[in-house]
């Protein structure tokens, strides 16, 4: 008999930018046949960009374990939630050497084979004026437009009123 060997699905962003000397929350998720067990384990690594060795980055079995050594040591953070099915970290402090490929892998038993989910983490100096800066800056400014378009609408339609009322109070006292 054939046994049907269920996987454990990850899922991260494809890339992520990052501004030189700031705090980067890299996301992971997971979605798996079975419930969330004891065993479950979670394994990040590193391939910098240069394509040298591949470097442990944060590992969780039934608790988050830091690095020991290495260039993550002391600039990682857990922040998962195993019961949202998240194990998403934080990496502090970036420069522009953590330029490379984050990749997580989740284990949960007896779900032990999957996809493995990566991140491509791209530090820059300075944020691009992207297109969501532009679409921002786009609907701010159109906001605005509107108010004042508003407001002189209603301005005009006071001193309409204003002048009307004049016209009458004159009518009346002639009369």
């Amino acid at each position: 008999a054939l046994w049907l060997a269920a996987a454990v699905e990850v899922h991260t962003a494809r890339e992520v930018v990052a501004v030189n000397g700031t705090n980067q929350r890299l996301k992971c998720t997971f979605s798996s046949s079975s419930p969330v067990s004891q065993q479950l384990s979670v394994s990040w690594n590193f391939q910098p960009e240069d394509l040298s060795a591949h470097e442990p980055v944060f590992y969780y079995l039934k608790e988050p374990y830091k690095p020991p050594s290495g260039r993550f040591k002391e600039r990682v953070t857990w922040d998962g939630n195993i019961e949202r099915n998240d194990v998403s970290i934080i990496i502090w402090n970036l420069q522009p050497s953590d330029n490379g490929t984050f990749t997580c892998q989740v284990a949960n038993w007896p779900d032990v084979y999957g996809t493995i989910g990566e991140v491509r983490l791209r530090v820059v100096q300075k944020v691009s004026f992207s297109e969501i800066h532009f679409l921002a800056v786009a609907i701010g400014s159109a906001s605005v437009l509107m108010i004042i378009v508003v407001t002189l609408v209603i301005i005009c339609r006071q001193r309409r009123r204003k002048a009307r009322d004049r016209r009458l109070e004159v009518a009346d006292g002639e009369r």
